[in-house]
């Protein structure tokens, strides 16, 4: 949700924001029988879903009149620049 709103330039957070982040997500994780399961997702999903998430929070914020009037393919084209993926280096004993 952090990264559509800094990706979008919101001024504030809205109940729509929210509630745009929680239907996303609600129709990303999966029905199990047990209700503690199905709060998540499947982990290898939680990328796709992430993005998601930002884009609905950003579509809602732009709806809102809280961000910058920008297209959802700007917005998604913003959130994808925004996404920081860290590279490790190998672990080396110095000694």
């Amino acid at each position: 949700m952090g990264l559509g709103i800094l990706a979008c330039g919101a001024r504030r957070v809205t109940d729509e924001m929210f509630m745009a982040a929680a239907e996303t997500l609600a129709a990303a994780s999966p029905a199990h029988a047990d209700p503690a399961a199905s709060l998540l997702p499947p982990v290898a999903d939680i990328k796709a879903v992430s993005r998601a998430i930002a884009v609905a929070v950003a579509k809602a914020a732009v709806a809102d009149g809280v961000a910058p009037q920008r297209s959802e393919d700007e917005l998604r084209a913003m959130i994808d620049d925004s996404v920081w993926e860290p590279s490790y280096r190998s672990y080396r004993r110095v000694s």
